[in-house]
């Protein structure tokens, strides 16, 4: 059973963005609330921005801002035209509608692909990145050497920073795409050869469920009472069952920075 290593891939990933040209661009991230959680992956984003010598700039706003001024103030920083991307941490407080704010990042700003522009052409095939999650999968299937036309995919929750661009991603490229959200049948991930799961509960799958030599890719995270962080997957490390899996942490998460900060490289290469 293979554990992938999420910081040996992000390292290599850092590295190599080490040695293209640093855009000169803003990197402009948005934290509204005071969520723990939120700020520690914003963290995460600006020490690797930092360590490439970007300028990353963090602007915080309270929880109790209304949707019309967080929306004006997203629009200021993002249109700005010393800023060559834009972050908007999620979640949101509830008050906060995270579209309205969202969408006034232009898709060539849009490092998430979150906003309606950014998404809709992705959903064409037609942006020039791709959402930080499509990336991360496709970086572990191409260290795998795994090809998509041979496996049956299960995607086990359909949310849009995990799930469902991942599985618009996968249509038409895999053997067969099994798509399940929260109350599905568990039962069929027995029959497929590659599970990505996004779903944020702890232990909701486990090796029981599994067909022999499969691979979890597992992006949900779930911190529990006592501030331990688990993901979708309840791992055996002493099982040899499955081929390989991402621990939570240290999985999937550092390699989404890196593709998020991959992301900023590739809309500000040629620019200045």
């Amino acid at each position: 059973m293979q554990k992938i290593s999420g910081k040996e891939i992000s390292r290599d990933i850092i590295e190599k963005l080490k040695e293209q040209s640093t855009p000169r661009k803003i990197l402009a991230a948005v934290l509204v609330g005071d969520d723990p959680t939120s700020a520690s992956f914003l963290r995460q984003k600006r020490d690797v921005a930092q360590e490439l010598g970007l300028d990353f700039r963090l602007y915080e706003f309270p929880k109790s801002v209304r949707n019309d001024e967080i929306r004006e103030k997203m629009g200021k920083i993002a249109l700005n035209k010393k800023v060559g991307g834009v972050i908007l941490q999620l979640p949101l407080p509830e008050e906060v509608n995270k579209y309205y704010a969202m969408n006034v990042i232009p898709k060539e700003k849009d490092i998430d692909v979150l906003g309606e522009r950014a998404l809709g052409a992705f959903y064409r095939n037609r942006n020039i990145v791709m959402p930080p999650s499509v990336e991360t999968v496709r970086e572990i299937l191409d260290r795998q050497n795994l090809d998509l036309k041979n496996l049956r995919v299960a995607v086990v929750g359909l949310g849009d920073l995990v799930g469902k661009p991942i599985s618009t991603w996968l249509s038409g490229k895999c053997k067969e795409l099994v798509l399940l959200d929260l109350g599905s049948d568990l039962a069929l991930l027995e029959g497929v050869d590659l599970i990505i799961s996004g779903v944020g509960q702890a232990g909701l799958i486990k090796e029981g469920n599994l067909k022999e030599k499969a691979g979890v890719i597992d992006f949900g995270y779930y911190y529990s009472p006592d501030g331990k962080l688990s993901g979708d997957f309840e791992i055996d490390e002493n099982s040899h069952k499955i081929g390989f899996y991402t621990p939570t942490p240290v999985g999937t998460g550092p390699i989404l920075v890196a593709k998020l900060i991959e992301n900023f490289y590739k809309l500000n290469g040629s620019r200045e």
